[in-house]
């Protein structure tokens, strides 16, 4: 099983579906190009060139195939590797993330922020985590997600918020996937919430939805017992 983190923080925040479901599947878990301990490339981290990355680990591990899963950023980069080669994908995990393309005022918000974060730091990106976290989200866990933003690459962090922007619509890709497909997604999302997650389940026939209570953009995080349960049927499902 192949998990993709959201932006801005790494992979780490899988570590607590790691840790519960290393019995159930071999999890594969990098850092996307530009966050954690991989170096960033030249230009916008579009989400096809971070596809084509994860595919080029999956080769180096000898894996023809594998659930791919990604939360917010991750999903965007989980159906851009269902684009890329389709056959790699044996089914697929939506966690708080969507299918479309931003608009131009999307696409000019992320390019304010990218130079905002290139000129004052990461830190520029501290108040996200009001938005990524649920109101019931401990301060332990704020501290955390506080923690990985502010330990990111600048040039990273921009390159990824412009790779965004020019990412497609996916809602023919994800419409004609003919495997599997669990859609999960926090009550208390607000950038991504529960109608975004439905409209975008809509689309698969037989797709799972799955709504997390007490949970913001980041469910895995924020109630990992109930993520990781229905991790676990959807896994059992294979």
């Amino acid at each position: 099983m192949l998990l993709l983190h959201a932006f801005p923080l790494e992979g780490e925040m899988f570590e607590p579906q790691w840790s519960a479901l290393s019995g159930r599947a071999r999890l594969i878990v990098p850092d996307l190009r530009g966050f954690g301990g991989s170096s960033v490339g030249p230009g916008p981290s579009e989400m096809g060139v971070m596809a084509d990355d994860v595919l080029a680990l999956l080769d180096h591990l000898g894996v023809a195939s594998a659930v791919v899963g990604g939360v917010s950023m991750g999903g965007y980069a989980s159906l851009a590797l269902l684009r890329n080669d389709p056959g790699r994908v044996r089914a697929l995990v939506l966690a708080d993330t969507k299918t479309a393309a931003d608009d131009a005022q999307g696409r000019e918000g992320r390019e304010r922020t990218a130079q905002e974060v290139l000129v004052t730091g990461s830190t520029a990106l501290l108040p996200l985590v009001d938005r990524l976290l649920g109101p019931a989200a401990p301060a332990a866990l704020r501290a955390r997600v506080s923690g990985w933003i502010s330990s990111g690459s600048p040039e990273g962090l921009a390159a990824a918020l412009r790779g965004m922007a020019l990412r497609p619509d996916s809602r023919d890709i994800l419409a004609r996937f003919g495997g599997p497909v669990l859609v999960v997604v926090g009550t208390d999302d607000v950038m991504t919430p529960p109608a975004k997650a439905r409209a975008m389940a809509d689309l698969v026939p037989g797709a799972e939805m799955v709504e997390i209570p007490g949970a913001g953009h980041l469910p895995n995080l924020e109630q990992p017992e109930a993520f990781n349960a229905a991790l676990g049927r959807f896994l059992g499902r294979m």
